[in-house]
């Protein structure tokens, strides 16, 4: 890899990292591996039987938002700058 990985340290920052292309291809993947195969466990069945209700393709579609959300809560959680400095002496 080659240039340094996008971090953050405010709220106004994590649209940077989120939208990294980098995160944003990898964050797309896991969501699209992991919730086709909850789809498939979950929804395929109702939706093939033609029993499919508003409420089923509601579920359909977070069944892909959840581990999109998860997986970019990891990539924040790993590229979080610490902005604490500690000046204080530990032994007073």
């Amino acid at each position: 890899m080659s240039g340094s990985a996008a971090t953050w340290s405010s709220a106004h920052e994590i649209p940077v990292v989120v939208l990294a292309p980098p995160n944003l291809r990898r964050t797309v993947s896991i969501a699209l591996v992991v919730g086709s195969a909850f789809f498939v466990m979950n929804q395929l069945g109702v939706i093939l039987s033609g029993h499919a209700t508003g409420i089923v393709w509601l579920k359909a579609a977070l069944t892909y938002v959840t581990p999109l959300i998860v997986s970019n809560y990891g990539v924040l959680s790993a590229t979080r700058r610490d902005t604490s400095t500690s000046t204080s002496n530990d032994n007073d």
